[in-house]
Order: C-alpha cells, then sequence, then structure tokens
C-alpha cells in the first residue's frame, strides 16, 4: 500500500513550455537543455516528474535522443512514474493517424522510463482566439460532435487499440476530461470509460480544467462522486471561482490547491476511501507554477497522512 512519503507526486514540465530559452523545440534541443530544465524540478525537492508532450514529445524522439533522456533522468535523479499526452487528440482531423502512432510509441518506452500509466484526451491545438486570451479558457476551443457517431465511434475504437497495447506491455491508459470534448463532463466521461470497456482504462478526473471555465458548471463534489470510483491517475490543480448574479460575470483564477473552490482535502480522502492508488501530477497556471506545484505537492503529502497513509 503507497503511503503519504512514498506515494508518486510529480510535476509536471508544462510551466517549460515545448522550447527552450532561444526558441529551439525541446524535441531539437540539446540533452543538457533538457537537463538545465529537468534539474530545477529536482531542486524544489521532487522525486518525480511527468514529461509531458507538451514539454518533450517522447513519442517523436529517435531511439538515441530517448536514450539521452533516460541519461538525463538518471542524472538528475527523477522518476517518471507517468507520461501524459497533451492536445493531441487521436481523432484529430488532420493529424489523428500521426498522434495514434506517436502515442503507440510513448507506450512502448513507458516501462523504460518505469511509468505505470500514460495519459490521453480529446482536446485540440489551441485556436488563434485563445492564443490572444489572457487565458486561453476564457475563449471557445475545440469542441467534438456529441451527435457525430462515427467519430465517436472511432474514438472509442483507437483508445481501445491503445488500451490493448498497453496492457501487453503492463500499463494503465487514463482519459483525462476536457471541456466539450467527448470526456467533458462527469456523466460523458464515464459513459466513455465504459464504452472502451477495458480493466486497465480509468479516468483523470482534471475537475480543474471545468472549474475554471466562465460558464455554469455541475455541482463540484457531485462531478466528483460519478468519475472517482474510475480514477486512475489525476493531473491535480484548483481555481478560485465566483458568480456575480446581478451581472451575470464570471471570474476564476489560479490557486494553491489548499486556497481554491475544490475542497482536495475531502475529495483525496474520499478518492482513497473508493481505493485509488494512482499518480498525482501537480498543475498550475501563471505566476511561479513549478513553485506552486512544490507547494500543492507537499499539501498532498499532509492530506494522505491526515487520512492514515
Amino acid at each position: 500500500m503507497r503511503t503519504a512519503d512514498n506515494w508518486p507526486i510529480a510535476a509536471n514540465m508544462l510551466s517549460f513550455g515545448s522550447t527552450t530559452a532561444d526558441g529551439t523545440p525541446n524535441v531539437a534541443a540539446p540533452a543538457e537543455a533538457w537537463r538545465g530544465q529537468l534539474q530545477q524540478v529536482a531542486d524544489l525537492g521532487f522525486t518525480h516528474v511527468d514529461p509531458t508532450d507538451a514539454w518533450l514529445s517522447i513519442g517523436e524522439l529517435t531511439d538515441s535522443r530517448f536514450a539521452e533522456l533516460l541519461t538525463v533522468l538518471k542524472e538528475t535523479g527523477l522518476m517518471v512514474p507517468s507520461v501524459s499526452t497533451t492536445r493531441r487528440s487521436v481523432i484529430d482531423a488532420q493529424r489523428g493517424e500521426d498522434y495514434l502512432r506517436f502515442g503507440h510509441t510513448i507506450i512502448d518506452r513507458a516501462p523504460e522510463l518505469g511509468a505505470e500509466v500514460v495519459n490521453f484526451g480529446f482536446m485540440q491545438a489551441l485556436t488563434p482566439d485563445q492564443e490572444r486570451a489572457l487565458w486561453f479558457w476564457l475563449a471557445e476551443g475545440h469542441h467534438d460532435d456529441l451527435d457525430d457517431k462515427d467519430a465517436y465511434d472511432l474514438a472509442v475504437a483507437r483508445i481501445r487499440e491503445l488500451a490493448d497495447h498497453a496492457r501487453e506491455v503492463g500499463v494503465d491508459v487514463s482519459l483525462e476530461m476536457y471541456e466539450d470534448t467527448y470526456i467533458g463532463t462527469a456523466d460523458l466521461a464515464v459513459r466513455f470509460a465504459h464504452d472502451v470497456d477495458r480493466d486497465n482504462v480509468g479516468l483523470n478526473p482534471d475537475l480543474g480544467n471545468l472549474v475554471r471555465l466562465h460558464r455554469p458548471i455541475e455541482d463540484i463534489p457531485a462531478m466528483f462522486e460519478k468519475v472517482l470510483p474510475l480514477t486512475n491517475f489525476w493531473h491535480i490543480k484548483n481555481y478560485t471561482r465566483d458568480f456575480d448574479p446581478a451581472t451575470g460575470a464570471y471570474a476564476t483564477h489560479p490557486t494553491p490547491l489548499v486556497q481554491g473552490v475544490v475542497n482536495y482535502r475531502a475529495v483525496i480522502r474520499r478518492a482513497l476511501e473508493l481505493g485509488f492508488e494512482g499518480v498525482f501530477v501537480c498543475e498550475h497556471y501563471g505566476s511561479d507554477s513549478l513553485g506552486v506545484a512544490a507547494i500543492n505537492r507537499e499539501y498532498i503529502r499532509e492530506v494522505l497522512r491526515g487520512a492514515g497513509r
């Protein structure tokens, strides 16, 4: 059984972006650049990291460059319990087949990394309006067509394909909840997971993606109660959330876990009651995202200790 002290709580590399300071894509950057970024994670006391493809696309690295990454991870003392994909939907109209192929490569490499789970979602590239917005979630993004049965069936089939491959190498698959996708609400996520019908597939209840929206949302504890029984991995972040009924205006802002609208002390304890043993990945947007992630890591450990873990 995992304890508060040994539970894998990873930093997400989102805060570093996909390029080095001089604009070089990370996939083309020298290993020394990766080392400098990963060392910052280790210096904050993290022992685990999620090398999301929004930072470095593991599925596109050559074998020799992947070997360089393994060396850098060893040198920085960082373990990889999970790998997340971001904005690379396997049903993307233009590049879905490419992203499916990259997903298979990540799954093949997951055991070498030591990863127990690979995270997939159906969010797609930011639109120009999202790129211009103060916070990208303030503008409309991609919408999966909930009435397109063929597209839905393709999504189910491709996740099954990835899941079957993952089972062969001893890896789980998690599905990241994200607005306006086939897993964009609690009910849709549960339905999709049941339709995939694979015992190594679960949900990533990244409800921060929904809490931050400037629109009505379902009751937060009710959403968690629906998805926690299927949760096998967790991108965890929090936001403040306010609504003025006089004007209809919403206001949200990223915040450390302990300060936001989601009561993670209660939610994590509930997840443990339901048998959750998965990896936590700390995310945050704005300000010193990595520093906030370190604060959140210690908060999670404190909650786990309080729950007897």
